[in-house]
């Protein structure tokens, strides 16, 4: 692996790889490129590569730092009151909603995931990320319900949906959609 500065591309990862069969470039969050390309190529080959996708690299740059700003942030502080919120809020409403349901799970797990909201593991564990605390009470409750639909079901079938769907009135679409415009935030 080496990294080099492009004087028009910028920072460049440049890996050999023995796996890959063609040269792959990303465009990684911060903007520098990654560059994976096969050991039977050469770095100036890949390079080359590289430059001619300059337009793909431009707007692909342009779609991330628009999606960066428009991403809530959270400090620390605030993150270690949400920490203390959900360490309250999601063990005691998670029972009610098993109990109230007939449901039951083996484990629960409380994070600060920024990739999903909540996941149950194929032994019903079920890991919850903290920010479910920025989201209004019927939203929260709405992962907790899916994830323990999970303990039944461990896909997304029909028969999921429609067991999810009744425990929320047949709001799941509704609700879906609403949470579609949350984002969970980064920390600053």
């Amino acid at each position: 692996m080496a990294i080099l500065e492009h004087p028009s591309l910028g920072k460049i990862e440049c890996v050999r790889s023995l796996r890959t069969r063609s040269i792959r470039l990303m465009v990684r969050s911060d903007g520098s490129l990654r560059l994976t390309y096969p050991a039977f190529s050469t770095r100036a080959r890949a390079i080359a590569f590289a430059e001619s996708r300059t337009e793909w690299i431009e707007r692909t740059r342009q779609r991330i730092a628009q999606r960066v700003t428009n991403y809530p942030t959270i400090t620390r502080e605030e993150l270690e009151g949400l920490r203390r919120e959900a360490r309250l809020y999601i063990p005691a409403t998670l029972d009610r909603l098993a109990h109230e349901h007939g449901l039951s799970y083996t484990s629960l797990r409380i994070s600060s995931a920024h990739t999903r909201w909540g996941s149950c593991s194929s032994r019903n564990g079920i890991s919850i990320s903290l920010f479910i605390m920025l989201l209004p009470p019927h939203l929260r409750e709405f992962i907790l319900l899916h994830e323990l639909c999970h303990t039944l079901h461990h896909n997304h079938s029909a028969t999921f949906h429609t067991l999810l769907n009744t425990l929320v009135e047949g709001n799941e679409e509704l609700y879906n959609r609403e949470l579609k415009g949350y984002k969970i935030p980064r920390i600053v």
